[in-house]
């Protein structure tokens, strides 16, 4: 096996993403040991060969890479605190879910500490960890991503997005974000589709192939949001008769309008601003920060 092979790698976290992790590393011949705040969560990971420790200290010390994936951010802090001795000296990668902020602090927590700490944010579900499709996204220590990126790619496509730990967290909300709304939209379309006795099951192929094609204009979008100019396209005046329309379409198959209502609701606000002759673009001027 090469060095990077050999690498003994914790994992602290044992919910159904960290026992993904620990399957992928010793799929990959890492010698791998595992905790969880929770006993009794290791038998899968034991069973595939991983070492069981019985405190986080424990853990830690067996391994020289360390794998965090908890709750939160203070859930890290609850764990990583009392343990910060055996921190010290080693690489520490936090996929647990985290506000770019808190992976700024967890950052310079971990400075403090003489911990290599890198931050990273997880782009799939735990099925999809070591497969096709699996994507990771990572920020802070480039010297933790760069020696221990043959592990990190047993996980998935392993991305780094600079020094500033808060990075990789910021693009996975930002794309998770996008996902949420993209999932409740469809849940609405399905809505209506029920009141006139369609199940989302047949609406589901028209809704993929439609929003696919749609995603297509996202760089064209992209290119007016970061320089706007003249008017291409669909203009808010047409937008926002279209939603009108739904929203009454909605009304009149009983569904609630909680999730196109908000859409509504922007676009009627840049209108009545004015900038009904502007693109979708209009959109972003509506919520972009004040600093922007």
């Amino acid at each position: 096996m090469a060095e990077s092979s050999r690498t003994p790698i914790t994992v602290l976290g044992l919910g159904a993403m960290g026992r993904a992790l620990a399957l992928a590393f010793l799929r990959g011949g890492h010698l791998t040991t595992v905790w969880n705040r929770t006993p009794g969560k290791d038998t899968e990971a034991v069973a595939a060969g991983a070492t069981g420790a019985a405190t986080a200290g424990e853990a830690i010390r067996a391994g020289e890479l360390i794998i965090v994936c908890l709750l939160d951010d203070k859930s890290v802090h609850e764990v990583l605190d009392p343990v910060v001795n055996d921190l010290a000296g080693r690489a520490v990668v936090n996929l647990t879910t985290t506000s770019p902020n808190a992976a700024r602090e967890l950052a310079t927590w971990a400075k403090g500490h003489g911990i290599d700490y890198l931050d990273g944010g997880i782009m799939a579900i735990p099925h999809m960890i070591g497969q096709p499709g699996s994507s990771l996204l990572y920020s802070g220590s480039r010297t933790v991503f760069d020696e221990h990126a043959p592990a990190l790619e047993l996980l998935g496509s392993a991305e780094y997005f600079g020094e500033d730990a808060g990075m990789a967290s910021l693009y996975d909300f930002a794309l998770l974000g996008g996902m949420y709304i993209m999932y409740a939209a469809f849940s609405h379309g399905a809505a209506m589709m029920r009141a006139a006795g369609v199940s989302a099951t047949e609406y589901a192929p028209r809704a993929v192939s439609w929003l696919t094609a749609m995603t297509q204009a996202f760089p064209v979008l992209a290119e007016y949001i970061d320089s706007p100019g003249d008017t291409v396209g669909q203009t808010l005046d047409f937008t926002k008769k279209a939603l009108d329309t739904i929203v009454q379409a909605s009304r009149e198959a009983g569904v609630g309008l909680e999730v196109i209502g908000p859409i509504k609701a922007l676009v009627d606000r840049q209108v009545a601003d004015g900038n009904g002759a502007i693109t979708l673009d209009a959109i972003f001027e509506g919520i972009k920060p004040l600093n922007a």
